[in-house]
């Protein structure tokens, strides 16, 4: 003779047959009071805060570490920019001088073609350093409405 079979439970995602008990099965929920309650609730809630804050920390740290490779990186493609452009400009000296029949020529072009472009890139931006207010009067105009506006509310 065979047992009975009992229905099917259904399955857990993860394959395994669900149970009927509760997920927290603890026996003396019923007995405690309210104040037990809240108490068990607000640590709950404390201990709940405090891990998604040491796991905001976690996450955050990764973030920083990986921008902070970025930067390093960057900085890297800067500095092999830099020495680029010297090598590019040393080369350009000696063309010029050899065509010139005199190095230092060349060398004394290239850097006047420099001094020109630090002069222009000197002057572009000491006026947008003028031009630049630093109080936006947006704000300003803002402020004095809604001083006024204060003014009319005390009267």
């Amino acid at each position: 003779m065979t047992a009975p079979v009992s229905p099917a439970a259904p399955a857990h995602p993860d394959g395994r047959a669900a149970t009927a008990e509760p997920v927290n099965a603890d026996p003396t929920v019923g007995d405690q009071s309210l104040a037990e309650l809240i108490s068990r609730m607000t640590s709950d809630v404390g201990q709940l805060v405090s891990t998604q804050l040491e796991l905001a920390k976690v996450e955050i740290k990764d973030e920083v570490t990986r921008a902070g490779k970025g930067v390093g990186m960057v900085g890297g493609g800067g500095l092999a920019a830099y020495v680029a452009l010297l090598m590019i400009s040393v080369a350009a000296a000696i063309a010029i001088g050899n065509a010139l029949d005199g190095i230092g020529w060349g060398f004394l072009i290239v850097g006047l073609v420099y001094a020109a472009v630090a002069a222009v890139l000197v002057l572009t931006g000491k006026k947008q350093i003028s031009s630049a207010t630093p109080i936006a009067e947006q704000t300003k105009e803002t402020l004095k409405e809604d001083l006024e506006w204060a003014r009319q509310q005390r009267s």
